[in-house]
């Protein structure tokens, strides 16, 4: 069933709610198989900022037979190495060249023009985004669900077999569901620009650096632009070229200075670390961040929610055309426990970051330090971070 982008069917076989990189990669693969869901968002058009920009080659891997990778790799810009530096001391290099993956790097490319790749692909198979749609309340019955939503001021009614909440870390879907977001939430702030400047080191590595002010992070982003994310105890809404400079002047290297020329975007956010207690109630199901968030540490978050959802797609159609609920259960299982393993080990890596005691940063680094020269340590870093495993 098709349909036009001014009527809501009264009933449909899928509905997912929300536009972001898994609710899109969802709908795509979906379409890539021969459904036909019902993608609602409630923006009256997707987020025109970079938020994530990490892609990883697992990513790039459930991608491809979508037809998308080719175009991240073209937009984005392929980094092959993350070092963690004390100032100018590097500390290890972590280097993804010797993965085994068509895709030994990591590619920097900011999430609104993955989220385009995404709907392109999804447009070039027949679906839309139906916006703006908003879901004001979710209604499971047994033979269904009933999913009430609103657009244009007035409320309609959709009933559907199986409904996927991709909406986010306040996800209406979730609550709907009563499935538990259980964790907590980092006492920091954190910071979040991209600029342009004049940066020392090679656009081939994303960097990483300690100090007693805490810690900065320098990825190079398309278009001679530069992401950085930092630490703060209490950030401003909007931090200016000042404050960013002083930033990298306290954190980053000490013998080679950076100048920013332009803030292009900036905003602060606090952090939470949340799983869900299942990503599967019945016939709701969740991926991304409504089903689990966590620190930007190694870039994981929106990976694993594209992951989630491309590899939902097919148990879906199972359930959908035979009614059997063995694969879903396992998809549901399998994903809860790669969701729990990326929030643990996102979690370490942050609390690691932002040790303040001088003794405690001694021995974080000086343990890093022995570890990257251990042989077999870094290689299994990099396949952590890559994901590859989380299949």
């Amino acid at each position: 069933m098709e349909y036009a982008m001014n009527a809501l069917p009264s009933h449909t076989e899928i509905i997912i709610v929300g536009a972001g990189p898994s609710g899109l990669a969802l709908a795509a693969e979906l379409r890539r198989l021969g459904a036909m869901p019902l993608l609602l968002d409630r923006q009256a058009e997707g987020a025109n900022t970079s938020r994530a920009a990490v892609v990883h080659a697992q990513t790039l891997e459930v991608l491809t037979p979508l037809g998308a990778t080719a175009a991240v790799l073209e937009e984005g810009v392929k980094v092959p190495i993350f070092r963690i530096h004390d100032r100018d001391k590097v500390l290890m290099e972590i280097d993804f060249s010797g993965l085994d993956t068509p895709y030994p790097f990591t590619i920097m490319c900011p999430q609104n023009r993955t989220e385009a790749i995404l709907l392109d692909r999804l447009r070039a198979l027949g679906g839309e985004v139906l916006r703006p749609v908003e879901v004001i309340a979710v209604e499971a019955q047994s033979s269904g669900i009933d999913v009430t939503v609103k657009r244009d001021g007035r409320s309609d009614a959709i009933r559907t077999n199986w409904l996927v909440g991709c909406d986010g870390a306040h996800s209406v879907v979730r609550d709907a569901a009563g499935v538990a977001f259980e964790g907590g939430a980092y006492e920091e702030s954190f910071v979040l620009a991209d600029v342009r400047m004049d940066w020392p080191l090679s656009r081939e590595e994303v960097s990483l650096f300690f100090s007693p002010a805490g810690l900065v992070v320098v990825a190079p982003l398309p278009d001679e632009r530069y992401r950085i994310v930092a630490t703060i105890d209490k950030a401003p809404e909007h931090p200016d070229i000042a404050f960013l400079q002083r930033i990298l002047d306290t954190r980053g290297p000490a013998s080679t200075g950076s100048t920013i020329q332009e803030i292009v975007w900036s905003s602060r956010f606090h952090l939470q670390h949340r799983v869900t207690a299942t990503p599967r109630a019945g016939r709701i199901l969740l991926c991304g961040d409504a089903a689990h968030v966590h620190s930007p540490a190694g870039g994981q978050g929106m990976n694993t929610g594209i992951q989630d959802a491309v590899s939902l797609a097919q148990p879906l159609l199972d359930a959908v055309h035979g009614g059997a609920t063995t694969a879903l259960d396992a998809w549901a299982s399998r994903r809860h426990k790669i969701a729990q393993n990326v929030v643990a080990m996102t979690d370490r890596m942050t609390r690691a970051a932002t040790l303040r005691s001088a003794p405690a940063r001694l021995l974080r680094n000086t343990a890093l330090e022995i570890a990257g020269h251990i042989p077999g340590i870094p290689a299994r870093l990099a396949r952590l971070l890559a994901e590859l495993d989380n299949r």
